[in-house]
């Protein structure tokens, strides 16, 4: 697992995904070796680099080229091996259709276009595939878990509320993160 700070960053591209949650989302997927990994909405990468050492391959998918851009340094940065990424630039529709199997999807950024990305998702997912969802708005939450039950899913939802102790001379000076809303669900 990767500290935060070994990122590169941008004012003009979100994240890295924060490193307690990268932990979890390695964690909740159960990804392993054999396993095809898409990351719509990549940002900087954090989930890309995190997942292309565990998987066998995986789509990093971003509308913003400037966000392609700093995941390709973020791989050339941290990863060795970076013969089973393949980054694409376009939105999160136009991304996966590109795709035929997907075993484990992780959507972090829709672009207004989360249901659409959802259908496409539920298409292309393996048996017993797995979706994992981070927002931060309540909306985006909700959405997501009305659209998973319509699919034919039982999402899981999960609040995540992380605090960085911050050691000062006199004491601890706890620093709240972003909450995060984890949603999960699995294909039967």
């Amino acid at each position: 697992m990767f500290e935060d700070s070994d990122f590169i960053k941008s004012c003009e591209v979100p994240g890295p995904t924060k490193e307690a949650i990268r932990a979890l989302l390695v964690y909740k997927s159960n990804v392993t070796e054999e396993d095809v990994v898409v990351d719509v909405g990549c940002g900087t990468g954090g989930l890309t680099v995190e997942f292309a050492s565990r998987a066998k391959k995986i789509y990093s998918i971003d509308k913003n080229p400037h966000a392609i851009e700093m995941t390709r340094k973020n791989i050339n940065k941290l990863l060795k091996n970076q013969d089973n990424i393949e980054l694409i630039n376009a939105n999160g529709t136009e991304g996966l259709k590109e795709i035929d199997n997907i075993d484990i999807a992780l959507i972090g950024g829709s672009g207004h276009e989360l249901f659409n990305i959802l259908d496409l998702v539920d298409e292309k997912l393996n048996s017993k595939g797995r979706i994992l969802i981070t927002a931060i708005l309540v909306d985006t939450k909700v959405e997501a878990i009305n659209k998973l039950k319509n699919l034919g899913y039982n999402p899981k939802f999960m609040e995540v509320n992380v605090s960085n102790g911050r050691i000062l001379d006199r004491g601890i000076l706890m620093k709240a993160e972003n909450p995060i809303g984890i949603i999960s669900a699995k294909k039967h």
